[in-house]
């Protein structure tokens, strides 16, 4: 019998199948006794599930990371499906089927590798073109960089999703260059592609997605710095020179900055014409794409809005006619 994958899941159906757990919390309810509190995946999205009056003892048979056998029932709860689980047991990886679980980029991964490749190869600036050069010659970080999600949760948060998010900054930019002749072209597209390379160190995305040791302790804005600083190390072995000291402290500061504010992480706000541009067209790829994912995979379908997004702040609307063609996965999210 085929899965019944996560965004195929209604109010009231019977859960009988096996998902992938990506985090797991142990905790008390108002009167002492002890649930657990589940997330629950697969490649089309993720469900929390609830299992009530579960001790420690169920707490320690798995991890999250692990594949679960899992039976309850869906319900909806304050506008959201979630699962009140009745029994799990764990799965050896073995016997799944692994790209059931792993959520991947809808876009075709060599096309893109093609598009970012253009614009990195047409850079005028020699020293930069050689640094792109020295990164996409490198073949772990050019494996990492087209697997890697950008997120594990808020967004992009599937296999190939930070190359998509890159390659989608870097249309943007070429759209928004013209507006702006003050902004260096080179300087910011050599940014959008180094902003969030340290993550692909910083995540862990061969099963589950996660958080590295290196990510917990340092982050993906150190660690780009780092790449940065070696990479550019090997560009007088293509050019003869090493990159200016003006171009690598810019190189530097966008990545440093491209947060925003300091609240959000940047260890600098933007203080760059490229910096800021940069740090704008990161927030609205990642915002957009957050929007046009809570429309989508919305399943609360008889409201006209989607439900209370934290992360966003909000509801979204999705009434009328642009709602019908949301629900049916139109609405040009493509």
């Amino acid at each position: 019998m085929s899965r019944r994958f996560v965004d195929q899941l209604r109010d009231g159906d019977n859960l009988d199948d096996v998902y992938l757990v990506t985090d797991k919390q142990l905790r008390a309810n108002r009167n002492g006794n002890l649930y657990l509190l589940l997330e629950l995946r697969d490649r089309s999205g993720g469900i929390s599930g609830r299992m009530w009056n579960a001790g420690d003892q169920i707490s320690r048979s798995f991890d999250p990371g692990d594949f679960l056998h899992v039976t309850g029932k869906v319900q909806l709860f304050q506008g959201t499906l979630q699962v009140i689980v009745n029994t799990v047991d764990r799965v050896e990886p073995q016997k799944v089927e692994l790209t059931d679980f792993l959520p991947h980029t809808e876009q075709s991964v060599p096309k893109l590798m093609e598009r970012l490749r253009n614009y990195l190869m047409r850079l005028g600036n020699p020293h930069l073109r050689a640094l792109a050069e020295c990164f996409m010659m490198d073949d772990a970080f050019v494996r990492g960089f087209t697997t890697c999600p950008a997120g594990v949760k808020l967004h992009h948060a599937y296999v190939g999703g930070l190359l998509e998010h890159v390659v989608s900054m870097m249309d943007a930019a070429d759209k928004l260059l013209p507006l702006y002749p003050g902004v260096d072209r080179d300087l910011l597209l050599m940014g959008v592609f180094l902003h969030d390379a340290g993550k692909t160190r910083e995540l862990t995305y061969s099963r589950a997605f996660g958080y590295s040791d290196e990510g917990q302790l340092i982050g993906h804005i150190p660690i780009a710095v780092e790449m940065l600083t070696e990479m550019a190390a090997k560009v007088p072995e293509l050019t003869g020179e090493p990159i200016p000291r003006e171009v690598m402290l810019r190189l530097h500061h966008m990545i440093l900055s491209h947060h925003g504010e300091l609240n959000f992480g940047s260890p600098k706000v933007p203080m760059t014409p490229e910096a800021m541009l940069l740090h704008l067209i990161d927030l609205m790829d990642t915002r957009m794409h957050m929007v046009m994912r809570e429309l989508k995979e919305d399943r609360n379908n008889p409201s006209a809005w989607t439900p209370y997004n934290a992360n966003l702040g909000r509801r979204i609307y999705k009434g009328g006619a642009l709602g019908d063609l949301y629900s049916e996965g139109g609405g040009g999210y493509d």
